[in-house]
């Protein structure tokens, strides 16, 4: 059974000191590709480092909306030159974070707006952030969609970590998104994600860890990791009445299909 987990903070220092080890357990677990997406622009040069450093991993590159206040117009121009690697294979992780008080919102807005607009010019998909921001996340993708180039119909990128609303869910998959599950689809007092997951078609659905955050509840209170996605599949398989194999192919081909990825 192979698996992808779509969305691991891999560079961060919480796995400084065994990130070999790391591997080698996503290996045995089945997880042979791995996106580790980055916040800010030391995360991308990180990121792309790691990518580099393996044939399974790739990576993203963008500002995060907790990062966005020391935005300036020389980011992106950074951001254009590191999104041409080879690696790269969407703009993320970008988007809105109403929950953390770090940035003013018209000064998210105007860095969101300006990633998805560099994601057009690029022809990459990209990796949204969404806290408490549902509302004005969809108006911007919304606004920004139609525009997207033809190559990115069908694929314009995935909302990671879905915790929002079967509203939005649907409108998310009617621009054509495709929504991240983690963690929490198995915490034990989830069964409104658990019934919004249920009613996502299979062929929309990535899995993801968001490691080092938000373990399984197999792992609750661990530190996250990649190895650690087979329980979300374990529980979407569940939830879909497919096997567990079923599920992993799907999801596989689904996060092959967004980023691009050759075929396992």
């Amino acid at each position: 059974m192979e698996l992808v987990d779509t969305h691991c903070h891999l560079n961060f220092r919480r796995y400084d000191h065994d990130r070999a080890e790391v591997l080698r357990r996503a290996h045995n677990a089945g997880v042979r590709r791995i996106i580790i997406p980055a916040i800010d622009l030391e995360s991308c040069q990180q990121a792309l480092a790691l990518a580099a450093s393996e044939q399974g991993l790739f990576a993203s590159v963008g500002i995060h909306p907790n990062s966005s206040v020391a935005f300036h117009d020389s980011v992106m121009d950074e951001l254009r030159q590191l999104a041409r690697h080879a690696k790269v294979v969407a703009v993320g992780e970008i988007g809105l974070d109403y929950h953390w008080d770090k940035s003013p919102k018209p000064t998210q807005w105007r860095v969101f707006e300006s990633q998805l607009a560099l994601a057009a010019e690029l022809k990459l998909p990209v990796i949204i952030h969404n806290r408490e921001a549902s509302a004005d996340v969809m108006a911007i993708l919304e606004n920004w969609a139609p525009a997207a180039p033809a190559s990115l119909h069908g694929r314009l990128g995935v909302l990671h970590s879905f915790s929002a609303s079967g509203d939005i869910a649907e409108r998310a998959l009617d621009l054509g998104f495709y929504l991240g599950f983690s963690g929490p689809v198995t915490f034990k007092k989830a069964d409104a994600l658990r019934d919004l997951a249920r009613r996502m078609p299979v062929n929309r659905i990535l899995t993801e860890t968001d490691g080092p955050f938000l373990a399984p509840q197999q792992r609750r209170g661990k530190r996250n990791e990649p190895a650690y996605v087979r329980y979300i599949n374990d529980k979407l398989s569940e939830l879909h009445g497919l096997l567990p194999e079923e599920m992993a192919r799907q999801s596989t081909r689904n996060a092959e299909r967004l980023f691009a990825l050759e075929p396992g």
